[in-house]
């Protein structure tokens, strides 16, 4: 059965990348600051309707794709809050709900290398894990000009058109989260 295969498939990518979280987190390394630039942790939000017909995305301005909205821990070590200082930095939602307190979501993530403020940041992997946020659409939302130059509500099954640039996170990230919510796994 295709979808069950899709799940366990997700399954294990989970239970592998909590696997290499454990051991960064016990290397003794500094995984909560860039310092580290081969790996490190970051959180990023998905935000849903009310309806679940619809996640809030960030046309982020370095990777040229819409995407969820997160960013790097940068030595704090409460994810639940990282998530939603990005959150609001990046979109200025102010009120939200919280459907978990709970990690929603782990992946481990290969950035490319690329320029950020004029100096170049080599490949490395974000260490990430994901929230679940319920807001209303009617929430005011803003784009953050050094991040992004458009925020906006996407439809579900729109996301691989929109996000067409990053087909591997769509088809390995996004859908996996869509498909937990589909099954209120939450």
């Amino acid at each position: 059965d295709y979808q069950q295969n899709h799940e366990l498939r997700w399954s294990e990518q989970e239970e592998k990348d909590k696997e290499l979280f454990i051991k960064w987190l016990e290397s003794g390394l500094d995984v909560f600051t860039r310092a580290n630039e081969v790996a490190h942790f970051t959180a990023t939000s998905w935000i849903v309707n009310k309806t679940r017909t619809k996640v809030l995305m960030a046309y982020h301005n370095l990777y040229k794709t819409f995407a969820w909205l997160g960013g790097h821990a940068d030595g704090e070590k409460d994810m639940l809050k990282v998530a939603i200082k990005e959150m609001q930095e990046e979109s200025g939602v102010e009120n939200y709900k919280i459907l978990s307190h709970d990690i929603f979501t782990i992946e481990t993530l290969c950035v490319r290398g690329h320029e950020k403020h004029g100096a170049y940041v080599p490949t490395h992997l974000h260490l990430n894990v994901t929230y679940l946020f319920e807001v209303d659409e009617t929430e005011p939302i803003r784009i953050k000009e050094d991040e992004n130059s458009a925020i906006g509500w996407i439809d579900v099954d729109k996301i691989k058109d929109v996000c067409k640039k990053e087909s591997w996170v769509v088809d390995r990230i996004y859908s996996k989260i869509c498909r937990k919510i589909e099954k209120g796994n939450y």
